[in-house]
């Protein structure tokens, strides 16, 4: 069975149509066909079944396309290597990240990285925090980096970094001058909070429980911008780390109050890998960066607090 068997399927699958699998392929018709055909005689069994209105995929094909997609990602993963060892320092690093972490962290270690290795080259995608783990646990992604990430298994924690949470206001918002403010003056003010998905607001609930309080949010939802727009409204405030908003808070839109006393809410930010996978130079270097990045950010926090 040859790769480029594999490679027409998987695009084929992607695709649903002989002919759209073709172009993107630069190739005729007729060589999907054929390579469709060699897998067949090589499983010994039907993998799609032909129609006008496209391919489906007989039970057979399911079960090879849900593998071959991997596959394929495992052999480009080898070539790296293998490059990697001639001593080529090039290469190509997937990403997946949820969008809290983008602007003030990745973003910035990144933009710091490529200076240093111009010749690697980046894909970043942005999704969920359960995606992105997802991601790495199928070898879509080198690297994850999450916030408010649910539990899961089969990922590897790099690296755990802790952040406590922040009233986020407006500048006029009447709590925005006070030096913190007590948790249970929280609930006088109209919330924005992250739906119960996030692991931040089990987190909110499980407090608020045991301080015998009750809160009622005038917003609920799974966008992080949404947050952010509604509290620049003067709509509502909310609750997030000040990482997360620095940029609104150093142009003076923002005003981030900690948490008066011992009471916090606390989550992590997470960078993790996949434990059985050798990540490549690119991918192993920038997992390096990224953790001194996220460690020195965390120090000199720690610095600013004593």
């Amino acid at each position: 069975m040859q790769i480029r068997a594999l490679v027409y399927f998987d695009e084929l699958v992607r695709t649903n149509s002989m002919r759209q699998a073709a172009e993107n392929l630069n190739v005729a018709p007729t060589a999907i066909s054929r390579q469709i055909e060699n897998l067949e005689y090589h499983f010994g069994a039907p993998l799609v079944e032909r129609s006008a209105r496209g391919v489906k995929l007989t039970a057979a094909g399911e079960l090879l396309a849900a593998r071959a997609g991997r596959t394929l990602r495992e052999l480009d993963h080898v070539q790296q290597l293998i490059e990697d060892l001639k001593g080529l320092q090039r290469g190509r690093v997937n990403i997946y990240a949820n969008g809290a972490t983008v602007a003030n962290l990745l973003a910035p270690a990144l933009a710091e990285f490529s200076l240093k290795y111009p010749k690697l080259r980046f894909t970043v995608t942005i999704t969920s925090a359960r995606a992105a783990i997802e991601a790495v646990n199928s070898a879509e992604a080198d690297i994850a980096v999450t916030l408010f990430a649910p539990p899961m298994s089969g990922t590897k924690v790099r690296l755990r970094s802790e952040i406590a949470y922040d009233l986020i206001t407006s500048p006029s918002h009447p709590a925005a001058t006070r030096p913190d403010i007590p948790v249970k003056e929280l609930a006088d003010y109209a919330l924005a909070l992250p739906d119960q998905s996030f692991g931040f607001r089990q987190a909110f609930d499980a407090l608020f429980e045991k301080e015998g309080l009750s809160f009622d949010p005038v917003f609920e939802t799974s966008s992080l911008e949404m947050l952010k727009e509604l509290v620049l409204s003067d709509a509502a405030v909310t609750l997030l780390p000040a990482l997360t908003v620095r940029r609104e808070i150093e142009a003076g839109q923002l005003r981030a109050i900690p948490l008066a006393g011992k009471t916090s809410i606390r989550t992590h930010v997470d960078l993790c890998v996949a434990p059985d996978r050798q990540l490549s130079f690119a991918a192993t270097k920038l997992l390096d960066f990224i953790e001194r990045f996220m460690r020195e950010r965390s120090d000199r926090k720690a610095d600013r607090r004593e």
